[in-house]
């Protein structure tokens, strides 16, 4: 457990590094957009790639496998948890929170604690749980701002989910798995290396989302904490409490480890897109990615 502290310890670090980095005008509003880019179009993509270039057991092909499965109840729940949860509140604000509680931080802060725990196995298990965070993003994601889909709407977000590179990673790396096959050292230790920069450039991008974010003003508004609560204990605690029904694995693990993460950047990105509550999600984004440092460690001390 002592390994777990410490790379979550590691990554808070690392995040004040972005901190730093901000405050100082090293990282510009401009820097920062540049290296959200290059995380999810180049680094998480090489990451999620280069955990299935590995040789792996029949094991854990069929957590694969289970992990699909348990990625789609875990969806339905959380969702159906979240509606549940949110009926006191009413306005745009139950929209930021809903968003908040079904998307989580897969990519920033999901696969680099997978890593920690599971190593390279992990993020296989991740990706999987990504894969379905991806769909629904760009349709149910979009429906929750935009409130309906024209059809050519749909097209364009259906080609856009198909060309995700995470996606589209994903499918290769299944198809090395299946095939084994072993790609030459050179394209393998390229692949690890870009890869590798992924858990480090993700923690930097969260310090200066938190820099630039004002708290203060929400402090006295009830939601927050509530939603706050809701996305970073009760949910997890549901479906932990409904995973031990069926027995506890590597692959039901994930599911719950995922779910524990602190609000997607996308909620403060699509919020900022729709102008709905957008500095409201900024903050939301920015409390759970601070305080899930305190609640993913107590969860994982709990499932482990």
């Amino acid at each position: 457990m002592s390994v777990i502290i410490e790379s979550v310890t590691s990554l808070f670090i690392i995040i004040l590094v972005g901190v730093y980095g901000s405050k100082r005008n090293i990282i510009t509003p401009e820097v920062n957009k540049a290296l959200i880019a290059i995380l999810i179009q180049i680094a998480l993509p090489f990451m999620i790639l280069s955990s299935f270039t590995f040789t792996y057991s029949d094991t854990v092909k069929s957590n694969v496998i289970n992990t699909f499965y348990y990625s789609i109840i875990g969806y339905i729940l959380i969702i159906a948890v979240s509606h549940l949860m949110l009926l006191p509140i009413k306005n745009d604000k139950k929209t930021i929170l809903h968003f908040a509680n079904v998307f989580t931080n897969t990519g920033y802060v999901g696969f680099p604690i997978l890593n920690s725990i599971y190593g390279p196995e992990g993020i296989i298990y991740g990706s999987i749980f990504n894969m379905f965070f991806v769909i629904l993003l760009w349709t149910y994601g979009l429906m929750l701002f935009r409130g309906d889909s024209e059809k050519n709407d749909f097209r364009n977000e259906l080609k856009k989910i198909l060309t995700n590179p995470s996606i589209i990673a994903v499918c290769i790396g299944i198809i090395i798995m299946v095939s084994n096959i072993k790609p030459p050292r050179a394209i393998l230790s390229s692949i690890n290396s870009i890869g590798s920069i992924t858990g480090p450039l993700s923690m930097i991008i969260i310090g200066v989302i938190l820099s630039n974010t004002k708290i203060q003003k929400y402090l006295k508004d009830w939601t927050l904490y509530y939603g706050v609560i809701t996305k970073l204990i009760i949910i997890p605690g549901i479906l932990y409490f409904l995973s031990l029904l069926v027995g506890t694995s590597k692959a039901i693990n994930t599911v719950i480890i995922m779910s524990a993460m602190p609000a997607a950047a996308m909620t403060a990105i699509l919020a900022e897109n729709f102008d709905t509550e957008k500095e409201y999600a900024a903050v939301i984004v920015s409390v759970t990615t601070l305080l899930s440092l305190i609640t993913v460690t107590l969860l994982l001390r709990i499932i482990l």
